[in-house]
C-alpha cells in the first residue's frame, strides 16, 4: 500500500494524555499498514503515566509518545477522519480545511477518577478495553 492509499486518522481529546493516545496506539496495532494515525489535544497535558502502564499490559509500548497540540497538524495534513474521544474536544474543535469525516466516540476520562491507585488503574484498564472494542468494530464497519 502506498502512502497516498493509507487512511489518515487523527484522534482528538482535551489533553492528549489518555484516551486519544490509547486510540492512536490501538489503531496502529489493529489497523496495520492501512492507516496513518495521529493524536492531538486542544490543551496538551503530557501523557499520563497510567496510560503508558495499561498499554504496556497489552504489549503496546507508548514510552516514546508525547502530547501534541492540534495546531501541529492543521494546514499540514489532510485527514480522512477526525475522531473526538471526549465531549470537550467535540464541542470545541474548530473546523479546519482537511478535517475529513468527523466522528465522536465519547469515553469517560479515566484521569478524572478519584480513588486508590488500584481503582484508578482499573478505570484506565476499562477505558483501554472500551477503546479497543470500538476500534475493532469501526474497522469491521469500514471494511464492509
Amino acid at each position: 500500500m502506498t502512502e497516498q492509499d493509507k487512511l489518515r486518522v487523527i484522534f482528538l481529546c482535551t489533553g492528549n494524555s489518555c484516551r486519544s493516545q490509547m486510540a492512536e496506539a490501538w489503531l496502529r496495532a489493529l489497523g496495520g499498514e492501512d492507516f496513518e494515525v495521529y493524536s492531538a489535544g486542544l490543551e496538551p497535558h503530557g501523557v499520563n503515566p497510567y496510560t503508558i502502564t495499561v498499554m504496556e499490559e497489552v504489549g503496546i509500548d507508548m514510552s516514546a509518545h508525547r502530547s501534541k497540540h492540534l495546531d501541529e497538524y492543521i494546514g499540514k495534513i489532510d485527514f480522512d477522519y477526525l475522531i473526538t474521544v471526549c465531549g470537550h474536544a467535540d464541542e470545541n474543535c474548530p473546523f479546519f480545511p482537511g478535517m475529513g469525516t468527523r466522528l465522536h466516540w465519547p469515553f469517560e476520562d479515566p484521569a478524572a477518577f478519584v480513588g486508590p491507585d488500584t481503582e484508578k488503574l482499573a478505570a484506565f484498564q476499562d477505558v483501554r478495553d472500551q477503546i479497543k472494542a470500538k476500534i475493532q468494530s469501526w474497522l469491521a464497519e469500514i471494511e464492509e
